[in-house]
């Protein structure tokens, strides 16, 4: 296993192949709808406080 096994991502790097050992990576795409702001979220209601027993 070194750099001539094509198997390994360090053989793919030796022979300049991109392949399943060797994945690339994926610029995302900032859409117009994911860059504007949300609304914000309701604020969460504190849990009601029970009554004392007596």
């Amino acid at each position: 296993m070194g750099k001539g096994d094509r198997k390994t991502a360090k053989g793919k790097r030796n022979i300049s192949s991109y392949g399943n050992a060797r994945g690339t990576t994926v610029k995302k795409v900032v859409t117009k709808a994911a860059a504007t702001p949300k609304a914000p979220v309701a604020a969460k209601k504190a849990p009601a406080k029970k009554a004392a027993a007596k």
